[in-house]
C-alpha cells in the first residue's frame, strides 16, 4: 500500500474523491493535488473493466483495496485528460444516500454540557453512544443553499461533524479491525431546527428537514488519514469562528463506533455515520445565535477541506 500512495503522490494526485455535475451530465473522478482538475474515474476504469459503476455509491460498494491499487498504473501514465475544476457543478459525494445517514448525539464533553436544554439532554456525558437517524434525499452540496422554511421554523442551528464512509458490508465488527471497513471520510454539516428537536422530543425530524444535509466536498480515502483519526474540526459563521476542537475529543471513538453500531445490525458499504460534533452550535450561546438567511457557513475538516454553504 505504501508504494502505491508513494507513486500516486508523486504524480500529483491524492485519493480525494468528488462528485459532479458537467455540461450537464452527473460524474464522479479524483481531484488533482492542486485542485485544478478532475481526473473522471469513467476515464480511468474503462482501462480495467468493460463496465464502470454509474456513481461514487456503486463504486463504493463494488470498492476494495486491491482496486485502489489497480488505479495507480493508471494514473501513473499521466495520458487521461482531466476536466477543470472551475468548469463543474460540484455535488454531494453520495447525493442519495442507500439509506437513512446514522448520527451521534452529544459525542464531545463541552458539547453535551452545551446542550442540556434538548430532550433527552442534561449536563451527564452519555454512558453509551445517542444514536438517531436523518433522511438526507438529497445529501446538498458545497455551495449548495440551506433553504430555511420560514413558516414552520426560524431556529436553525450548524453542526460540523466528521462523516465516516463504510467501504464494505460488515456485522459484529471488531473494533480492532473498524478501519478494514472504512472507506473514506467527508465533512457533513448537521442541520437542526432546535424548535422543531424539542416540541417533537426527539432529534429525527427536526433535523430531516429539505436541504438539511450538506456533505463533502470530497470523500478523501483512509489511506490519506492516519488511524486513529485526530483532526481539527472547525465551523465558521460569517467568518466568525464558532466550534473548534480536534476529533481526538470524541466520547467514543471511530473504531468503537463501527464496532457497537455493528452489533446485531449489517452496516452497508456506502452507508455514511456522523460522529458528532462539538462545543459552540447556535443554540449554546446565550442569547441563542440561530442562523438567519444570508449567512455564509464554513466547515473545516483538516486534510479533507472546507464545505461551504449559504443560507436562504
Amino acid at each position: 500500500m505504501l508504494k502505491y500512495k508513494y507513486i500516486i503522490r508523486e504524480r500529483g494526485f491524492h485519493m480525494k474523491f468528488i462528485s459532479y455535475i458537467y455540461k450537464g451530465n452527473e460524474g464522479y473522478g479524483i481531484v488533482d493535488k492542486s485542485n485544478n482538475s478532475i481526473i473522471p474515474m469513467k476515464s480511468i476504469l474503462t482501462y480495467l473493466y468493460k463496465e464502470t459503476p454509474k456513481n461514487l455509491l456503486e463504486f463504493i460498494e463494488i470498492y476494495s483495496d486491491t482496486l485502489i491499487e489497480d488505479i495507480e498504473p493508471v494514473l501513473s501514465k499521466g495520458n487521461i485528460k482531466g476536466i477543470p475544476y472551475d468548469d463543474v457543478k460540484i455535488t454531494a459525494p453520495i447525493p442519495h444516500p442507500r439509506r437513512n445517514v446514522f448520527c451521534l448525539g452529544k459525542n464531545y464533553k463541552e458539547h453535551a454540557m452545551e446542550i442540556k436544554s434538548l430532550p433527552s439532554g442534561n449536563s451527564e456525558i452519555p454512558e453509551y453512544p445517542i444514536y438517531f437517524t436523518k433522511v438526507a434525499d438529497p445529501c446538498i452540496g458545497h455551495m449548495d443553499k440551506v433553504i430555511i422554511p420560514k413558516e414552520y421554523t426560524d431556529n436553525i442551528d450548524y453542526e460540523v461533524e466528521l462523516a465516516v464512509i463504510i467501504g464494505k458490508d460488515g456485522k459484529d465488527i471488531p473494533a480492532e479491525k473498524a478501519e478494514e471497513y472504512i472507506f473514506g471520510y467527508t465533512i457533513a454539516n448537521d442541520i437542526t431546527a432546535r424548535d422543531i428537536q424539542k416540541k417533537h422530543s426527539q432529534w429525527f425530524k427536526g433535523k430531516s428537514l429539505d436541504t438539511f444535509t450538506p456533505m463533502g466536498p470530497y470523500i478523501v480515502h483512509k489511506s490519506e488519514i492516519e488511524f486513529p483519526v485526530e483532526l481539527d474540526i472547525i465551523s465558521k459563521v460569517n467568518g466568525e469562528i464558532r466550534q473548534s476542537s480536534n476529533t481526538r475529543e470524541l466520547i467514543f471513538d471511530i473504531p468503537y463506533i463501527i464496532s457497537d453500531l455493528s452489533k446485531g445490525l449489517t452496516l452497508r458499504a456506502g452507508d455514511i455515520i456522523l460522529t458528532g460534533t462539538p462545543k459552540g452550535v447556535g443554540m449554546g450561546f446565550n442569547p441563542p445565535r440561530f442562523l438567519k438567511s444570508g449567512d455564509i457557513v464554513e466547515c473545516y475538516i483538516e486534510k479533507i477541506g472546507t464545505l461551504v454553504n449559504i443560507i436562504e
